[in-house]
């Protein structure tokens, strides 16, 4: 039972990109984005539609569309784990705990080796209504709206490069993978940025620097109130967080690598959907394997809401 548990949680991560891995693939030509749209909705070849490029149309906002949709699909999916595979298994291990007298009302952490499902902190993972959560999650000024106006805005006033509203090709993983990196490269040091810059700080080599304002307050230390975070706290922090943390590094990755539209949607799903896994407050069954190529877990992240100075980064380590 636990291996087919373990073997379905990993379906999860395919299922976040299933908008442009089935829009993309052969086998099922009806469900080939060529069959589906019409050609003049999209560009086969990367064009430049900023103001200073010549361009008198707007963008086709097909590519919008199909990334946001990209990015719901995922959460679906994700939450559809979370939700149905995980969170249940956790409260029913916690039960299972306080029943053998091994832990308190609401702790499962001292079943064992930490593995799929146990609650990450030794105090248990925390009780809320899941309805709650849900809506905490979605309702984010500082996640999916911000986020969503960032792509519509980019998108359509031709701010992206011309690479980006090409279709042509599929996803090309080497580029997603560029994009993962160069985006949480970019994240870690903006993360840095908002813990060191306070009221007054210790820079390294210059030493105390007196700030006009405290830059750490003001934007990260919202989200850090959570110091046992749920998977629903992804998101919840101030506008400024995300402006520093998300949007800053975003715009970083797109001017440094040139990837078609399907390689951004992939990149954009699985970026939005890890970010979110992280916050869990159950161990995933891929942690393990993660930790050997140096890959974010929720377990890493969760020591840095405990303790504050350590794992800055966020998809890798």
């Amino acid at each position: 039972m636990v291996l087919v548990t373990d073997a379905l949680s990993w379906l999860v991560w395919p299922a976040i990109v299933a908008l442009p891995l089935v829009l993309t693939q052969h086998h099922m030509p009806e469900l080939h984005y060529s069959n589906l749209f019409p050609r003049e909705w999209y560009d086969m070849s990367p064009r430049d539609f900023s103001f200073w490029g010549g361009e008198t149309t707007w963008p086709s906002p097909l590519g919008l569309s199909l990334g946001i949709g990209a990015v719901v699909v995922g959460q679906i999916f994700m939450l559809m784990y979370f939700i149905f595979l995980a969170r249940p298994s956790g409260q029913f291990l916690a039960v299972a705990a306080e029943k053998k007298g091994k832990g308190k009302a609401g702790s499962n952490a001292p079943i064992g080796e930490p593995g799929p499902f146990v609650a990450i902190q030794k105090d248990g993972a925390r009780t809320y209504d899941l309805h709650e959560g849900l809506r905490t999650h979605l309702a984010q000024p500082g996640g999916f709206l911000m986020l969503g106006a960032y792509l519509i805005g980019t998108w359509m006033f031709g701010i992206m490069p011309k690479s980006y509203y090409s279709f042509a090709g599929g996803i090309n993983w080497v580029h997603v993978a560029m994009q993962l990196l160069i985006q949480d490269g970019a994240q870690y040091l903006m993360h840095q940025v908002e813990h060191i810059v306070k009221g007054e700080s210790d820079l390294p080599v210059i030493g105390k620097v007196r700030w006009p304002f405290n830059l750490y307050a003001a934007s990260h230390k919202p989200h850090h109130r959570f110091t046992n975070p749920r998977l629903f706290d992804a998101f919840d922090g101030s506008e400024l967080d995300t402006f520093l943390m998300i949007i800053i590094p975003l715009l970083i990755t797109a001017r440094i690598v040139d990837a078609n539209v399907w390689s951004y949607m992939a990149f954009g799903s699985l970026y939005a959907n890890w970010l979110t896994l992280i916050h869990s407050e159950y161990h995933h069954p891929w942690e393990k394997i993660f930790r050997v190529f140096g890959l974010g877990t929720a377990s890493d992240h969760h020591v840095h809401h405990k303790l504050y100075s350590y794992n800055y980064g966020h998809l890798f380590m």
